[in-house]
């Protein structure tokens, strides 16, 4: 059974890479973590990996009807929702304005863009009642220029939106944290990128932010690769 005096941290692209790693990493701190993703069977085999205090919900979000689905069930199992990681992201395959892809952009942004804003309209009343946590995954591509990037601006995106909503989370004790990495070594590309930030670097950091003391709101983590 799970523990319901333990908080629960909800996370969206929990499949894999930077969503499972902060799943296992939330969890060995005493969080509840509810997973959420498509991919099912990576769901269910990381959330028996972690135990009882794993919840896997197969949710596509930008389904907001499924989205609000997951947030109830969430609640239900755990008893409340202190923090949210909106990870859930996608690039785009042509790269460049003249030799994109619009049908890629369409998908991009609505899950880079309008999953996040979904996620976080679903889950602020349940946040509201524990003064909780929004985190976001942004990146470097949104604090720089990328020639031609769609990808980039959507990362600029979330960028911006994430300084917006931690100003009206203040107002009822929230915070709001945006994670910026670099290159990280996921499924996000071809080849294996053992140099680069790993996903468990990640996990760390959004652990450290959902870990902070009440007087403290961590705005922003970037990070880059040593190398």
């Amino acid at each position: 059974m799970p523990d319901k005096n333990a908080r629960t941290l909800m996370i969206t692209g929990a499949s894999s890479g930077i969503g499972a790693a902060t799943a296992r990493a939330a969890a060995e701190k005493g969080w509840n973590v509810a997973l959420l993703a498509r991919r099912k069977d990576k769901l269910e085999e990381l959330a028996s990996e972690i135990g009882d205090s794993a919840l896997a919900v197969e949710c596509d979000v930008t389904d907001r009807d499924a989205l609000n689905a997951a947030v109830a069930k969430t609640v239900d199992t755990f008893g409340s929702l202190d923090a949210v990681y909106a990870n859930a992201g996608k690039g785009a395959d042509s790269p460049g304005m003249e030799n994109g892809d619009p049908e890629e952009w369409h998908d991009m942004i609505h899950l880079n863009i309008l999953a996040v804003l979904y996620t976080a309209h679903a889950t602020l009343p349940e946040l509201k009642k524990t003064k909780g946590m929004f985190i976001v995954t942004g990146s470097k591509a949104g604090r720089e220029h990328f020639k031609g990037s769609v990808y980039s601006a959507t990362k600029w995106f979330v960028q911006g939106f994430a300084g917006n909503l931690a100003e009206e989370m203040r107002e009822w004790g929230g915070r709001c944290t945006v994670i910026t990495p670099g290159m990280v070594n996921t499924e996000f590309f071809d080849e294996a990128k053992p140099t680069k930030l790993q996903p468990e670097d990640i996990a760390d950091a959004v652990v450290f932010a959902i870990e902070q003391r009440e007087t403290s709101a961590v705005r922003e983590i970037h990070l880059m690769p040593a190398d």
